[in-house]
């Protein structure tokens, strides 16, 4: 085991899959010369060579469009997008190439390519650079969608993702690219579609994914154990596919549930989590499902705005306590 932050883990995932199959490539603005945005391809220009690590023009739609057609041809990208926000730009070719060429294709074509870069709000950064669009493309057929939690989570998973062959939308946090902990030296990976119980526990179920875990989930868990409530935590990990299986399991156990998510309320991924614990667990529920997500405006600037509407550990304390009728 050694401790590495969220960027090594990145960096050692993209490096070993690419040491390994010689059709693996990674392209995006700022990855080559400058050793990308968030330094997630330090080194790497250096170990691959501009062939291999490629820097782009900020033409997100031009370099989505080439990575989809590289991957038609039997090469595997990893787009680098510098934010999701600006996936915005290359949406149709996300969207209307690389979701959709398998299915029109009648097989004949797949998209093994991965879209990965920094997801949700990271300060005052503004409106327009602080969206999370997981639900987007989670609401699409032929994509996958990953946000892991922290760095064991994310060098597994995009390894797996890597390797997948569909198109995957591998979204993480500019806040998180820091963290660190204990990942293994020996190669491992995690299944996409399989969440992970992150803490067992008996009173609530809280289902959660990607930073809200350890910035929001954790401090709350922490906080109502001093208070007596046993917390179980599930972590999705994949958002498409959802392991509906292991959430039902947990909330059949605790009888109570809160979904914790950075993302506007209407039609989110809390609201199907919500739908799924209703339709399938409706007999066990002891009060109903709570859901703390984004306010339903553009996220403003000024800090104190920020805090009001974005999860807190406050709103999940408080949605905890709503349903154990305390």
């Amino acid at each position: 085991m050694k401790e590495i932050a969220f960027r090594d883990a990145i960096r050692d995932a993209m490096s070993e899959e690419m040491r390994r199959d010689e059709n693996i490539f990674l392209m995006g603005e700022e990855v080559a010369e400058y050793n990308g945005a968030y330094k997630a391809s330090q080194g790497m220009l250096d170990e691959f060579g501009p062939e291999r690590v490629i820097d782009t023009p900020i033409a997100e739609l031009g370099f989505a469009g080439i990575g989809v057609g590289a991957a038609g041809n039997g090469l595997r990208p990893i787009i680098e997008f510098m934010t999701f926000n600006f996936s915005l730009v290359a949406i149709d070719q996300i969207i209307n190439s690389a979701a959709k060429i398998l299915s029109m294709s009648g097989g004949q074509i797949g998209c093994p390519i991965v879209f990965r870069g920094p997801t949700g709000n990271a300060g005052q950064l503004g409106a327009q650079h602080s969206q999370n669009f997981e639900n987007w493309f989670a609401n699409t057929p032929g994509l996958k969608v990953v946000v892991p939690s922290n760095p064991y989570d994310a060098k597994g998973l995009l390894k797996a993702s890597i390797r997948d062959n569909n198109p995957v939308i591998f979204m993480e946090s500019e806040v998180m690219y820091g963290d660190k902990m204990e990942v293994p030296e020996e190669e491992y990976l995690i299944p996409l579609g399989k969440a992970d119980v992150k803490r067992s526990g008996k009173d609530v179920t809280i289902i959660s994914f990607g930073k809200m875990i350890p910035r929001v989930v954790n401090p709350a868990v922490a906080q109502l154990e001093k208070e007596g409530i046993d917390v179980e935590v599930i972590d999705l990990r994949t958002v498409k596919p959802i392991d509906y299986a292991t959430v039902i399991e947990s909330v059949k156990k605790t009888n109570r549930a809160v979904v914790v998510e950075e993302a506007w309320p209407l039609a989110s991924i809390s609201t199907e989590i919500t739908y799924h614990i209703q339709r399938h667990a409706f007999d066990y529920m002891d009060a109903p499902v709570l859901r703390v997500t984004n306010r339903d405006v553009p996220l403003p600037y000024a800090p104190t705005l920020i805090e009001e509407i974005l999860p807190s550990t406050k709103r999940v304390v408080e949605a905890v306590k709503q349903v154990l009728y305390k």
